[in-house]
C-alpha cells in the first residue's frame, strides 16, 4: 500500500490519468486528473463552497492559488480574469503537471504552475484563493499561511475554505490573533460543513479610531 499523500512532492503511486467533466466559471469543461493528487474524481466539496461564495477575482495583477491540486481554482480564476496572472502553487509535482496540461487544453496562457520556491520574491498578490492542505498538520499550515498572507497587496483579500470539524473556527481565531493590525479576519460564508474565511490586508497606515471626548 502506498504511503503517498496529496501533499507528497513526487507521488510513487500509479499516475492513472483520467478525464472528468466539471463545471467551473459557468462552463462545463473536460479536465485531466490522476492518482496521487487531491480529489482526483471531482471538484471537492470545500472547493465548490469556496468558488460559490467568493466574488469574481480581480481582473488583473497576480493572483495566488495556494495548494492548487489539479487546478480547479486556478482554472476558474484564469477563465474569469484572462488579463490576470495566476500562480498555481503546490509541492506535488504531479499536481503541477496536471494544471499545465489542463491550462494548455483550455487555451489558458495566464497560469504559472510552480513549486513554492519558484514564485519570485517580489511578486505581491491582488488576491489569494485557497483550499489549504489542513492535513499537513497545524505547524506546517501555520508556517505556510504566515509565509503567503503577508504577500497580499494592500486593500486585497485572501479567501480560505476550511472544514468546520477540521478546525476552521480555531484557525480563524489564530489568524486574527497572529497577523498584524493591517489585517482583518472574518467568516464570510458557511456551507456543507465548511467555513469560508476572508482575510483582508488593509492600506497602511490604517485609520486610527476616533477618540470621543
Amino acid at each position: 500500500m502506498s504511503g503517498d499523500h496529496y501533499f507528497s512532492a513526487s507521488p510513487a503511486s500509479a499516475e492513472n490519468l483520467r478525464t472528468i467533466t466539471v463545471h467551473l466559471a459557468g462552463r462545463d469543461i473536460e479536465v485531466t486528473t490522476a492518482g496521487g493528487v487531491f480529489s482526483p474524481d471531482r471538484v471537492d466539496p470545500g472547493t465548490q463552497v469556496l468558488l460559490a461564495n467568493t466574488p469574481p477575482p480581480p481582473p488583473g495583477g497576480d493572483i495566488l492559488d495556494l495548494g492548487c491540486g489539479w487546478g480547479p481554482i486556478s482554472l476558474s480564476i484564469a477563465m474569469q480574469s484572462p488579463h490576470a496572472t495566476v500562480w498555481a502553487v503546490d509541492v506535488n509535482e504531479r499536481s503541477l503537471d496536471l494544471v499545465r496540461r489542463n491550462a494548455t487544453s483550455l487555451g489558458l496562457d495566464n497560469i504559472n504552475a510552480v513549486l513554492p520556491d519558484d514564485v519570485p520574491a517580489d511578486v505581491v498578490f491582488r488576491g489569494i484563493r485557497s483550499n489549504p492542505p489542513i492535513r499537513v498538520g497545524k505547524n506546517v499550515l501555520h508556517d505556510m499561511l504566515l509565509h503567503w498572507l503577508p504577500r497580499l497587496d494592500e486593500s486585497s483579500d485572501a479567501w480560505l475554505v476550511v472544514q468546520r470539524n477540521l478546525g476552521s473556527d480555531s484557525l480563524q481565531r489564530w489568524l486574527a490573533a497572529t497577523l498584524d493590525r493591517t489585517f482583518s479576519v472574518h467568516r464570510a460564508a458557511t456551507g456543507r460543513g465548511y467555513r469560508v474565511l476572508k482575510v483582508r490586508r488593509h492600506g497602511t497606515p490604517m485609520t486610527e479610531p476616533i477618540e470621543l471626548p
